[in-house]
């Protein structure tokens, strides 16, 4: 098992930037890519960003990608994600998750393990 804990969302404006964390214990941390996934109100779950186990890849939702940065600290079993230039369509539940596929967690699947989520909002 994996428990995995977000953290650091919040209200902001258009334009800031945040940073959330997903704290991880359990299972070697170190063995699992990670994801970063959000769920805006009456939308589907959409993929925001991935990373592999030894942080040397990354890969990220278009809609993303040059503002958003997804990071891990393998030794203090925690990964990132820094949002910068927000837009309220930013607004959602962010989910962290783990799972030992690199093909499933760059695509954004089903992953293994979920936490429990964190609300970011952008005000415009």
């Amino acid at each position: 098992q994996v428990q995995l804990v977000e953290s650091g969302g919040g209200l902001v404006q258009a334009g800031d930037s945040l940073r959330l964390s997903c704290a991880a214990s359990g299972r070697t941390f170190s063995n699992y890519h990670m994801g970063w996934l959000r769920q805006a109100p009456g939308k589907g779950r959409e993929f925001v960003a991935a990373i592999t186990w030894s942080g040397g890849s990354t890969y990220y939702a278009d809609s993303v990608k040059g503002r958003f940065t997804i990071s891990r600290n393998n030794a203090k079993n925690t990964v990132y994600l820094q949002m910068s230039s927000l837009k309220p369509e930013d607004t959602a539940v962010y989910y962290c998750a783990a799972d030992r596929s690199w093909s499933l967690a760059r695509r954004g699947g089903d992953y293994e393990y979920w936490g429990q989520g964190t609300q970011v909002t952008v005000s415009s």
